[in-house]
C-alpha cells in the first residue's frame, strides 16, 4: 500500500462523557444483606462478573479546544501499540484535515474525470506483472493467465493502459489485486500486530512486509523508467489522491457517525483484509464477506 493509506486518517469524534454520579447517591450506604441472602448476593455478583465481556477500546474523551485526547486504551494480542497507534492516527487526522483532503478534492475538482481514471488505469495496469505472479504462486494459473492477458491487452489497444480495454467486451477481463501479502496469507503467515503508520496507514506486520515486495517487484518486472525517483513519487502521489477522492465518503461517514473512529478504522481494515484473502485461498467452510466496501485502490471492477 503507498502512501495513499495517510488518507484514510479518520477524525476522531469524541463520546460524551458519563455523568458524574449523584453525590447523595454515591454517599448513600447501601443496605448489606445477611445469612443466606448475603451468600446468595455474593454468588450472582461473583457469576455476573465472570460473564461480563472484556472491555473494548473507551471512546476518546474531548479536551479543551475540541482536540482529542487518547486515554486508558489497554493492548491486546492484535494491537499491541494501540496507545502508539491511537496517536499516529490523530496526528495523521489533522493533516487530512488540513492538507491531504483539501488537495485531493483540488484535483478532483481540477482535474477532468476521464483523465483522472486514465492515469488510475495506467497505474493499475504496471501492477499486472506482479499481480499475475502472486497468482502463480497461489497456484492459480488460470487467474494468472487472465492477468496477463490484461496486461497485454491494456498495454497495446488500451494505449499503455490509459484504457482499460480488457474490463470490456468481448474480452471480459477486470481488474483483480492481488500481492505478496495475500500470497504469504495463503502459505500460512498470520498478520501479526496492527500499526498505523505515518505514509502507509492501517496495516500490519504481514502487510507491511507484503507491500515492500511489491513495491520492490514492480520496477525490478518492468524496469527503467519506473524505477527511477521522477516516476514513482508522481505516480504514487497521484494514486493517492486518487484513493482519498475514492472514500471520502466513507471518511466523512466515519468521522460523523463512530464514537471512536481509530477502533473503527481498525477493526474494518482487518475485517476487509480476512475477506480478500478469503476470496483468494478460503479455508474449509470460509466464506468470503460480500458486504464490506473495498479497500482504496484495491477494489475490483
Amino acid at each position: 500500500m503507498n502512501i495513499t493509506a495517510m488518507t484514510l486518517a479518520l477524525a476522531l469524534n469524541a463520546a460524551p462523557a458519563m455523568p458524574a454520579a449523584d453525590p447523595a447517591v454515591a454517599g448513600a450506604p447501601a443496605e448489606t444483606p445477611s445469612g443466606a441472602g448475603a451468600q446468595g448476593a455474593q454468588a450472582r455478583d461473583a457469576e455476573a462478573e465472570e460473564a461480563a465481556p472484556a472491555p473494548a477500546d473507551p471512546a476518546p474523551r474531548p479536551a479543551a479546544g475540541g482536540d482529542i485526547v487518547v486515554s486508558a486504551r489497554q493492548p491486546t494480542p492484535a494491537d499491541p501499540l494501540v496507545r502508539l497507534n491511537a496517536e499516529s492516527y490523530q496526528a495523521i487526522q489533522s493533516v487530512d484535515r488540513a492538507v491531504i483532503g483539501p488537495v485531493a478534492m483540488g484535483y478532483k475538482t481540477v482535474m477532468p474525470r476521464p483523465l483522472r481514471l486514465g492515469l488510475r488505469n495506467a497505474l493499475r495496469n504496471l501492477e499486472e506483472p506482479v499481480i499475475a505472479l502472486n497468482f502463480l504462486l497461489q497456484l492459480k494459473p488460470g487467474r494468472a493467465a487472465k492477468s496477463v492477458g490484461r496486461f497485454t491487452i491494456d498495454s497495446t489497444v488500451g494505449i499503455a493502459g490509459l484504457i482499460d480495454v480488457a474490463r470490456r467486451k468481448p474480452f471480459n477481463l477486470p481488474y483483480v489485486p492481488n500481492g505478496f501479502a495475500n500470497t504469504l496469507a495463503c502459505y500460512g503467515v498470520g498478520p501479526g500486530p496492527y500499526f498505523f503508520l505515518p505514509l502507509i496507514g492501517p496495516t500490519t506486520l504481514r502487510d507491511v512486509a507484503g507491500v515492500s515486495l511489491d513495491r520492490m517487484a514492480v520496477p525490478a518486472a518492468i524496469g527503467k523508467p519506473f524505477n527511477r525517483p521522477y516516476y514513482a513519487i508522481p505516480a504514487n502521489v497521484i494514486d493517492s489522491l486518487n484513493d482519498r477522492i475514492d472514500i471520502d465518503a466513507q471518511l466523512r461517514d466515519m468521522r460523523d457517525n463512530s464514537a471512536d473512529p481509530y477502533a473503527a478504522t481498525r477493526d474494518l481494515y482487518l475485517k476487509q483484509r480476512k475477506a480478500e484473502i478469503a476470496a483468494i485461498c478460503p479455508k474449509k467452510g470460509e466464506t468470503p464477506d460480500q458486504t464490506l466496501p473495498p479497500r482504496p485502490g484495491k477494489g475490483r471492477d
